[in-house]
């Protein structure tokens, strides 16, 4: 469906002649199509699926993110906000975010229906936040909350 969207996101784009956007979703397509290579050799040949391509996705924001910052640190505003108007149109397609809360409560119910109780139950919990939450979170910050939270225990 995220690649139906993405298509047709593309071709109505280059209708209404945004080159930003065609351009963003170009590199996005390009990146799909890379991944989808990479995974016959695992034996999948009908290309990632939706959490991985999500997960994809939250990858070229955070390099967009960085670049960004290291552009405004460079005294280079305009390549900073070309940066951030490609974040802009990867967002678009994104599901929404989950604010705080909702992830420490997603994190939380993991934890128990995990029955994790130390540091060592880390991997098996960002797993499945992963799994569960693909796209609609920052696993970077929610990282720090779980071991905050299995530390804490």
């Amino acid at each position: 469906m995220l690649r139906t969207r993405l298509n047709e996101a593309l071709k109505e784009s280059m209708r209404a002649k945004d080159a930003r956007a065609v351009s963003t979703i170009r590199m996005v397509l390009a990146g799909l199509k890379d991944r989808d290579i990479a995974a016959r050799t695992r034996g999948v040949t009908d290309g990632i699926d939706e959490p991985e391509i999500l997960s994809m996705m939250q990858g070229l924001i955070k390099q967009r993110n960085e670049s960004a910052t290291m552009y405004d640190q460079g005294g280079r505003p305009e390549l900073a906000q070309q940066e951030r108007e490609e974040i802009a149109v990867i967002e678009g397609f994104l599901p929404k975010q989950m604010s705080e809360d909702e992830v420490k409560a997603a994190l939380d119910a993991i934890v128990a229906e995990l029955g994790a109780s130390s540091i060592k139950d880390m991997g098996r919990v960002m797993a499945e936040l992963k799994a569960r939450h693909a796209g609609q979170m920052d696993f970077a910050k929610a990282g720090g909350l779980v071991k905050q939270t299995l530390s804490g225990k």
